[in-house]
């Protein structure tokens, strides 16, 4: 569980090495002569409390309509781009805060090198020799502490020396020493787009030498001879939260750090790893080793297309999970387009939250790999912008609930940015109110439901406001409408449409949430009838001329279309409105939509594809995708891959990638959809001799304490019941009779048995449609009754 290389980052970003604990983040360069350890902090962004709404969509609103649906699409964009799109800020940007640079005294030659991440330990480690002195750097962000701890150590006494000072690319910014052996950073970030830049912050780093001397300039630090040093940083801003800047940056970074140093940097160490280990440890994976594994990161990563190097995929797999608990924690904010990592003062896209896939992608591995808790920073936003998005769909649509567009941030503003080909769509609130139901889903936990009902029923709201009819196809879209970033030769280059296909899915799941949710709480029957009755309205999905499942209303699909965005498979995954065996029609079109976009693409989309296949129950078509995205930046041609360091590419660094990839893995091994609770679903031929994995959990309130597998069939299952209630086991080799157990092999029987048929909504099948029905693999289907807590040991063949 290590990333490790036999050289120095140099000056590239993407070669250093990512610590972080929720609030803080920090880039680990690891170079001889000067170590950079380049800073973040979570609320560290550009701007002030502001709204980006535009007044002009409402009076614009049916004159776009009627412009759409006289195929005028070109023409409803032009007239969109004024009066949708914000005339105020495109959104703020996440801020670096500096860098803190140790400059050392010229030590000579270097050998031995050799720098790690141990991400089960969640600590970075820089060693080299020089002459017969060696020298160990070990950095962590520490979780109960809240701090950044550096422990600079030497094998022979006196022979540390350096000088320490900040630098940032913050135009904003006063560097001074204190009489406290301290270096600090105060500064207010910039004004972006027409607000004004209010944020403070404050960074403090404290030297505590053992041994040496220290002296100090009005900006720097210098330690000489010392035997060890220890240095603690602390970052913290006036930021409350959405609404409120009114916090004692000052106060608060002394207080973390007044706590920290009265600590050895081996008791800050110990509670770290305690505490990251709380959740790290919870899922174990083990696909087996070779001898690939024996070597540096960057050198597995350039090999892994052509070796099979099973371990490779565990660590990278483990690296996501390492990489939301670091980004991600209670109480902080959610890990937006690069996580917590950032050192650009205008980063791409501004680092902040695309809520069209990126966001809700970061968050796809949180509960079935055993995160729960790192939810609550994404679960607050989302009920931050159902506060702001009611202004939103009020004044901007003239609706109830509330809404979102493509993109927020730490303002949670909710308006339309970046030009109408982008900004226009109009299901951010949809889509985000889909993971609370998700996180109740393997919770079970009503008072949770409770809390958020008003939030999953404003959603529905305002669909059911929105909703107008079809003139041609006479159903209830969305218009206007658009899927995301895509658009047909058909629509003169134009994304905006009436009742594409990724929303009709989104407001089918969104009204079927409100309706289940409404039943399990015992809540307002009137409006669940009503949505019952909208939601048989909408536009079903549609098998075009090519065999594809349409992404828009008309058949216009070019099968070679290769655009990164395939959003109209959002009902494959993460919702499941198609499935193999309940609907083998639309698995067909989503399998040929899938072959005609191909493999190549930026790195989410890739991971994205990963979940897809593992849901198509081709394991191998999945491991390809793996291959591919772990490949080194550059050598995929037109697409993405990653960085030495394992960040994804799109490029440029979307963190994204990582945690899609991580959310595939598990969707190969465990599905949990439909009242199933499927095992080795999508296995790939490189692992099927032998592998294990614990910890996973699963919708309906079940956990895989530890699963086994041998040549592709299960040799040991532990499964642990929270919930109690029916446990419906998929499985790929039979259970021995008895234990209650009873056995109903769903191949070769009307799998329709076990569905709620009154919801499979029938698609429309082009004329010029081929479909070729799926083969599926033989699996075997158990019915187990399980009591809340009883921990299960099938016994399988």
């Amino acid at each position: 569980m290590k990333l490790w290389y036999n050289k120095p980052s140099g000056d590239k970003w993407e070669n250093a090495l990512p610590i972080g604990n929720g609030r803080l983040g920090a880039m680990i360069y690891g170079n001889v002569d000067t170590e950079t350890i380049q800073l973040n902090e979570n609320t560290l962004w550009s701007g002030s409390p502001n709204r980006n709404d535009n007044p002009l969509e409402l009076d614009s609103l049916e004159e776009i309509r009627r412009l759409i649906f006289a195929g005028k699409q070109k023409q409803a964009e032009l007239l969109a781009n004024r009066v949708i799109i914000s005339k105020k800020s495109q959104g703020q940007m996440f801020e670096p805060a500096g860098e803190l640079n140790l400059i050392f005294k010229s030590q000579g030659k270097y050998k031995n090198y050799y720098r790690e991440l141990d991400i089960e330990r969640a600590v970075a480690k820089t060693s080299y020799r020089v002459g017969d002195v060696t020298y160990t750097r070990e950095i962590l962000a520490s979780f109960p502490d809240r701090v950044i701890v550096i422990k600079l150590s030497a094998s022979k006494p006196k022979s540390i020396s350096f000088t320490a000072f900040y630098t940032t690319p913050q135009p904003k910014t006063v560097i001074k020493t204190t009489t406290d052996k301290q270096l600090t950073i105060a500064g207010t970030t910039i004004d972006h787009e027409g607000v004004t830049g209010l944020v403070k912050y404050k960074g403090i780093s404290q030297f505590k030498p053992d041994g040496g001397s220290y002296t100090s300039t009005d900006t720097s630090v210098a330690i000489t001879n010392a035997d060890a040093v220890t240095i603690y940083i602390s970052i913290a801003t006036n930021f409350n939260n959405y609404h409120d800047i009114t916090g004692d940056e000052n106060e608060r970074a002394k207080a973390c750090l007044n706590k920290a140093v009265t600590k050895s940097f081996a008791a800050m160490l110990k509670a770290h790893v305690a505490a990251y280990q709380k959740y790290f440890g919870r899922v174990k994976l083990n696909l087996g080793t070779t001898d690939a594994a024996k070597l540096p990161t960057d050198e597995r990563l350039k090999n892994f297309h052509a070796t099979n190097d099973p371990q490779f995929a565990t660590l990278y797999y483990q690296f996501g999970r390492y990489l939301l608990i670091s980004s991600s924690q209670p109480g902080g904010q959610p890990a937006n387009l690069q996580g917590i990592w950032n050192n650009k003062l205008y980063p791409p896209w501004d680092s902040k939250y695309t809520i069209n896939i990126n966001a809700e992608m970061n968050y796809w591995p949180v509960d079935k790999t055993n995160l729960a808790e790192l939810d609550e920073p994404f679960i607050q936003m989302i009920k931050d912008i159902a506060v702001t998005g009611k202004q939103t769909a009020k004044e901007m649509y003239g609706t109830r609930g509330w809404m979102a567009h493509h993109n927020t941030d730490i303002w949670r503003a909710t308006g339309a940015v970046d030009g109408a080909f982008w900004g226009a769509w109009s299901n951010g609130g949809g889509w985000t109110s889909q993971h609370l139901w998700d996180h109740y889903l393997y919770s079970g936990d009503k008072a949770f439901l409770r809390s958020v009902y008003a939030i999953l029923k404003g959603a529905a709201l305002f669909y059911a406001d929105y909703l107008v009819e079809h003139p041609k196809y006479h159903w209830l879209v969305v218009c206007p409408d658009e899927s995301p970033e895509n658009a047909p030769a058909a629509h003169q280059g134009s994304s905006l449409d009436a009742g594409v296909t990724m929303t009709n899915q989104i407001v089918f799941d969104v009204f079927s949430t409100a309706i289940n949710a409404a039943k399990i709480l015992n809540e307002d029957q009137a409006l669940s009838d009503t949505l019952k009755q909208l939601r048989s309205r909408l536009a079903p999905m549609q098998i075009g001329q090519y065999g594809q499942l349409q992404e828009w209303l008309d058949d216009v699909d070019d099968p070679n279309d290769h655009h990164r965005h395939i959003s109209h498979l959002y009902g494959l995954f993460p919702s499941n409105q198609v499935s193999p065996y309940r609907t083998p029609e639309l698995y067909s079109a989503a399998k040929n939509t899938l072959i005609q976009r191909g493999n190549i693409s930026t790195g989410w989309s890739m991971a994205w594809k990963i979940n897809w296949w593992a849901k198509m129950l081709d394991g191998n078509h999945a491991y390809e995708l793996i291959q591919n995205q772990l490949t080194p930046i550059g050598t995929n041609a037109g697409g993405g891959g990653s960085y030495d360091n394992l960040f994804d590419a799109h490029p440029p660094f979307q963190i994204d990638g990582n945690f899609g990839c991580t959310s595939g893995i598990t969707e190969m091994l465990m599905q949990s959809e439909d009242g199933f609770l499927s095992l080795l679903p999508a296995l790939p031929d490189v692992w099927e001799r032998k592998g294990s994995i614990k910890g996973l959990r699963a919708r309906g309130g079940f956990e895989i304490l530890d699963m086994e597998w041998k040549h592709g069939k299960i040799v040991k299952l532990v499964i642990k019941s929270t919930l109690g209630g029916n446990l419906r086991l998929r499985v790929p080799n039979e259970i021995k009779p008895g234990n209650g157990n009873r056995l109903k092999n769903a191949v070769g029987e009307n799998p329709n048995r076990f569905y709620k048929t009154e919801v499979i909504r029938k698609p429309v099948v082009s004329s010029k449609a081929i479909i070729t029905p799926p083969v599926l693999k033989k699996t075997f289907v158990y019915d187990i009754p399980t009591r809340r807590g009883q921990v299960l040991t099938p016994i399988l063949e």
